[in-house]
């Protein structure tokens, strides 16, 4: 059932991602009376169609849609979509327009800056599209986040062997003062970083970091987690230490005499004393004391803790609109820092590229509408700002080719396009290897 979840929401996020897409393509052609001759989510490969408004049963109800000038349809191949613009050399390498005469309804013979919004729509589409379902969200449910002030690290072993000690707070990563505690692993990543000052026990010190690491912190998530301290919130109801008089604020500072400075101490000590029992050392006020307790089966303690604070910003209904474009912004810059990581060898961050397999897996497993609208607010902005790149076939490649004629007065022959344009297929279905068997080796 989880899978099934998960497979719905990436068909879901994928089919709207590309109809926007596309439709800013197909907006701006129809804009400027250039004919669009299809119009699909997903590919038609081999000619098969699961849907079409030139053919099959859609075409037997309604027999008028076989006059339209645009065929819609649904293809079988669900790895994009295509709005195919008579006069265009694009992806479908279909060259027979250029063996007629240019058209005034064609791509081809519409000015340069026409042609450039054609080509910019999808991108331009997609960007508006991030800003509004940010924008949604902020005036939704607002901004909720941890503080990275005043909180402090728990490490795994890789930030053990860099330098970082449980408890730590991170001040500064050289001179970027991080904000947000979750994205304190992406910030070290992103902001290119040499020095870590931290506080440690009162005293402040840095850490300096092996660039020759930064791949291994790129494949290892789950570095800096929160160093939760044991204290005590409550007693659940059914809690076998139900009687064991616990307060709120109570806290656990060691089990069988073994410290417990913070809650993720406990839990290996607890794993291993499931069904038993074991002596909790307690702080209370100015108090220290000691209480025999229960632990179940599962190695809880069945207590409730104290939650970390959060931090909220609301926003009405006019406010969240600029919000939506600052978090727009702000997403995208922070992507574009991920994308100069992988076209960088050394940080070996392309092994963290992957296809609709690892799409699936940030999905949560439950239908959860917060989670689903600001995943596929980042994936819009994914997938403009990868079709931005200066790649023949993509979006960027024909802008970029665009531009040169606007600024040169010479626009590329046919010839060199169709050449290019298959050097950029090429590419992109190396790209698209390299997803998926980063994705299969993930698996196994």
């Amino acid at each position: 059932m989880i899978a099934l979840i998960k497979t719905l929401q990436v068909i879901l996020a994928l089919g709207i991602l590309i109809l926007v897409h596309e439709f800013g393509h197909f907006f701006f052609a129809k804009l400027f009376r250039i004919r669009v001759d299809k119009f699909f989510l997903f590919f038609d490969a081999g000619g098969f169609k699961l849907l079409s408004t030139k053919t099959g049963w859609f075409a037997r109800l309604f027999p008028k849609a076989t006059q339209w000038e645009t065929e819609y349809g649904i293809g079988w191949l669900p790895l994009g979509g295509y709005c195919k613009i008579a006069g265009m050399i694009d992806e479908s390498m279909d060259t027979e327009h250029l063996k007629t005469e240019p058209q005034p309804w064609e791509f081809r013979t519409k000015p340069a800056w026409q042609r450039l919004l054609v080509m910019a729509g999808g991108v331009l589409f997609n960007f508006i599209f991030a800003v509004m379902t940010y924008s949604t969200i902020l005036g939704i449910w607002g901004e909720a986040y941890i503080k990275n002030d005043g909180n402090g690290i728990y490490v795994n072993e890789l930030a053990y062997e860099m330098g970082f000690r449980n408890g730590d707070r991170i001040l500064a990563f050289d001179d970027y003062i991080p904000e947000d505690f979750s994205m304190l692993q992406a910030d070290l990543v992103r902001e290119n970083t040499h020095r870590v000052t931290v506080l440690r026990q009162g005293d402040t010190l840095n850490i300096y970091i092996d660039q020759n690491m930064i791949g291994e912190v790129l494949q290892n998530p789950g570095m800096f987690s929160l160093a939760h301290p044991f204290i005590v919130s409550s007693v659940a109801e059914n809690s076998l230490n139900k009687e064991a008089d616990l307060q709120s604020g109570d806290r656990i500072i060691a089990i069988d005499s073994m410290r417990t400075e913070f809650v993720q101490d406990a839990w290996k000590i607890l794993g291993e004393k499931k069904g038993g029992q074991v002596l909790a050392t307690i702080t209370r006020q100015a108090d220290t004391l000691t209480r025999t307790m229960q632990v179940d089966t599962s190695g809880m303690l069945g207590v409730y803790l104290q939650s970390p604070e959060v931090q909220t910003r609301e926003y009405t209904f006019l406010s969240a609109i600029p919000a939506g474009f600052t978090k727009t912004f702000s997403t995208i810059g922070g992507y574009l820092k991920d994308l100069k990581l992988v076209f960088t060898p050394k940080t070996e961050a392309y092994k963290s590229v992957g296809s609709f397999i690892a799409i699936g897996q940030i999905f949560p497993s439950a239908w959860d509408w917060h989670a689903f609208l600001s995943i596929i607010a980042l994936l819009s902005i994914m997938l403009a700002v990868m079709n931005l790149l200066p790649i023949p076939a993509l979006d960027g490649g024909h802008i970029v080719f665009t531009l040169y004629e606007m600024i040169t007065g010479r626009k590329p022959d046919d010839r060199f396009l169709m050449v290019t344009q298959m050097i950029g297929m090429i590419l992109i279905l190396g790209l698209m290897f390299l997803a998926i068997g980063n994705d299969i080796l993930r698996f196994f």
